[in-house]
């Protein structure tokens, strides 16, 4: 069950945005990911809960941050309930998506996982991205490819590191993700700060 933590920063300016301390797992039933995010100063700012089926679909997600919480999971494409800080108002959300995405790592992985592409092989998908400070919903729609899947010799054998190359559709941004198992390497705002064992690996 790899542990660690994620610092996260700012992509455009590199302004430190906090800490992502975290675990995860494959079960039975697909994987699950755990974690809890805090400020710069240390402070509790928010929550991550992901569970993905065996087809790397989210059967369960619950998001904290800034008061805000939102659940969801893939319902007639995804479904989620998102309710304000006073926890009197709560709004409800469909769209025709594939899977959430939003600032923390584990969507990187429950993505790779959702398309479990081949090397030089590419695909659009459509998520819906929760992100901080707010949770808003937004739809957005990118074009996934992976570049290289390479192998390194380490002290627990080898271990498989995938490449894969992320374009925003609406913009033509691209930027580079490196995923090891289910573990994120290295992304746009994402560093990997400390590991206490290794990713694992999906059938």
């Amino acid at each position: 069950m790899p542990r660690g933590r994620y610092s996260l920063h700012d992509p455009h300016d590199h302004t430190p945005l906090g800490e992502e301390h975290f675990q995860c797992a494959p079960g039975p039933s697909g994987w699950r990911y755990v974690s809890r995010l805090t400020t710069p100063a240390g402070d509790q700012r928010g929550s991550v809960d992901l569970a993905l089926d065996d087809l790397g679909r989210p059967i369960r997600l619950e998001l904290h941050a800034g008061g805000w919480q939102v659940r969801g999971a893939a319902l007639d494409g995804v479904t989620w309930v998102r309710t304000d800080p006073t926890g009197t108002h709560a709004t409800e959300g469909n769209v025709r998506a594939h899977a959430f995405t939003g600032t923390s790592p584990a969507f990187l992985v429950a993505t790779a996982r959702l398309l479990r592409l081949t090397p030089s092989s590419a695909t659009r998908v459509r998520l819906v991205a929760l992100t901080d400070p707010v949770l808003a919903p937004r739809t957005v729609d990118q074009s996934w490819a992976l570049v290289n899947s390479e192998a390194h010799a380490t002290d627990n054998g080898p271990l498989t590191v995938e490449e894969y190359q992320v374009s925003a559709l609406d913009t033509g941004e691209q930027h580079t993700v490196h995923i090891a198992g289910d573990v994120v390497l290295a992304a746009p705002g994402i560093e990997l700060e400390d590991l206490e064992s290794p990713p694992s690996t999906f059938r």
